[in-house]
């Protein structure tokens, strides 16, 4: 009897073991390339995002500084005193006009409230105006209001603000060392702490994106010394 032999030749356990690690291997190469995909998608949006902040920060800065920083730095309003309030007292009404539609004004009127104050540092008398609007739009008045035709909350408001007035005879303010602009404010639309607060989170957010950015740089860095150190060892 002749035994024809098959064309398969029965592999050892060796030759078992050797496939199955290489399955394994390639399984973990796979999964390995994988991993590195999804790392470096993750890495690129990391960057994305860290630059997208710096972007924007970088457009808030300058929308900043053409009008807070701006305004604050052209101010003449700039030194601060303790001004005496000697009297208040509302004199007149002021005419004023708003928009009631396309094309369509109409009229109204708002108490006007003078309030005569000592400034402490130069003992001049002075006109007390609210901030730099007040001041350009009416030198007399201390507070010129959103001009609309409710008359009577308008008043309210005016009294209300006096009475606050007759109750605190000694207030901060800011006049002008140079004399250029006569009078007072009370306290100007720009401020430093405005400005502190105005330029505070764009600079953390400038700051955050910065360090996304350098952290995905040096963890990328790092990775690679990683790699060229495991091949020299190996």
């Amino acid at each position: 009897m002749f035994f024809i032999p098959s064309g398969k030749t029965r592999q050892g356990p060796r030759e078992d073991r050797k496939n199955i690690y290489k399955r394994f291997r390639g399984y973990e190469l796979m999964d390995k390339k994988r991993a590195e995909t999804a790392l470096r998608a993750g890495e690129d949006r990391a960057i994305l995002l860290g630059l997208t902040m710096v972007l924007c920060s970088l457009m808030m800065f300058f929308v900043l500084c053409i009008t807070v920083v701006r305004s604050y730095a052209d101010s003449v309003w700039t030194e601060e005193s303790v001004c005496t309030v000697l009297n208040s007292s509302v004199v007149s009404e002021v005419n004023c006009s708003y928009s009631c539609g396309p094309e369509c004004w109409r009229t109204s009127r708002f108490p006007c409230l003078h309030v005569h104050v000592t400034l402490n540092a130069t003992g001049r008398r002075s006109m007390l105006s609210l901030n730099e609007e007040s001041k350009e739009v009416s030198s007399e008045c201390f507070y010129v209001p959103k001009c609309h035709k409710d008359l009577v909350a308008t008043h309210l408001m005016i009294m209300n603000i006096w009475e606050r007035l007759k109750s605190q005879p000694h207030v901060a303010c800011f006049f002008d060392r140079s004399e250029q602009q006569e009078g007072a404010i009370l306290a100007p639309l720009y401020g430093r702490a405005v400005v502190f607060q105005s330029l505070f989170w764009p600079s953390c957010m400038l700051a955050g994106g910065t360090a996304i950015v350098l952290m995905v740089k040096l963890t990328q860095y790092l990775s690679i010394i990683c790699e060229q150190v495991g091949k020299v060892s190996r």
